[in-house]
């Protein structure tokens, strides 16, 4: 199986709505995910991306914690390919990094999740599948900077007002880090 993790990076390019948060450790990983659930809208579709270990499913767990999800233990759903969790609002929890092609995605019956407007699809390996996701999908990004608690997240919106949240997620996180924001 070829791994194509360099497919999305056109995505991540400068762009008027890529945003970069730096030197995130686990414990910011955690914030980011409490931050965005509680800015964005349910009926979102989030592609990630990053190398094995970097911490999608991390993010997951920490968005799921705020989604209130209950004591169900969130990993991965490398083998099972979809786990939906019930919460506030319900999450759909995707792993592409086993599935072949766009069709085999499909087959899956994503294009009912991605249209639950109550839900948050959240989809591990995204860009393996890009094709296959919304235009509308908010793209998250996280790369291993040098130590292993030592990230950064880049994060690309599908229109302004998705931005908007992220950028005061960020602020948020800035200000608590005693940064400030821009």
């Amino acid at each position: 199986m070829t791994i194509h993790t360099d497919s999305a990076d056109d995505l991540f390019d400068a762009d008027s709505r890529n945003v970069t948060f730096d030197s995130v450790g686990l414990d910011d990983i955690d914030r980011f995910a409490a931050l965005m659930l509680h800015h964005l809208p349910a009926g979102i579709a989030v592609g990630l991306v990053g190398t094995l270990g970097a911490g999608k499913t991390r993010l997951v767990q920490g968005i799921a914690k705020a989604a209130q999800v209950g004591d169900v233990e969130v990993t991965s759903p490398t083998f099972t390919l979809l786990q939906t969790y019930p919460g506030q609002p319900t999450l759909h929890h995707l792993d592409a990094y086993r599935i072949e092609d766009e069709d085999e995605f499909l087959e899956l019956g994503v294009d009912e999740l991605f249209d639950d407007s109550q839900a948050w699809t959240l989809v591990e390996w995204a860009d393996r599948v890009r094709a296959a996701m919304p235009v509308d999908t908010l793209w998250i990004r996280i790369l291993i900077m040098g130590s292993a608690d030592n990230r950064v997240i880049q994060v690309v919106s599908p229109n302004d007002a998705i931005d908007a949240a992220v950028r005061r997620a960020r602020a948020i996180i800035e200000t608590e880090r005693g940064k400030g924001s821009e």
